[in-house]
């Protein structure tokens, strides 16, 4: 799967998608769940169309998104 290229990029952006959804908080948790999915779907989606990333890593996402949520790891 593709890698950021640039350091820190990653964490700059997690940490404004944070203080954004904290923006939220009169919405509940499931309905965010939602709504985000449709963002992720849409986003997967222009990947592909634009040659971003394959099916194959589309899929290997989702697979390892699916591990996370289902097993996440020990704190």
């Amino acid at each position: 799967m593709p890698r950021i290229s640039t350091p820190g990029t990653f964490e700059e952006c997690a940490d404004e998608l944070n203080d954004f959804i904290a923006t939220l908080q009169r919405y509940p948790p499931s309905v965010l769940a939602f709504v985000l999915r449709a963002h992720l779907s849409a986003l997967l989606q222009a990947l592909l169309l634009y040659g971003s990333w394959t099916p194959d890593e589309v899929m290997s996402f989702l697979l390892e998104t699916q591990r996370d949520v289902l097993q996440p790891a020990a704190d």
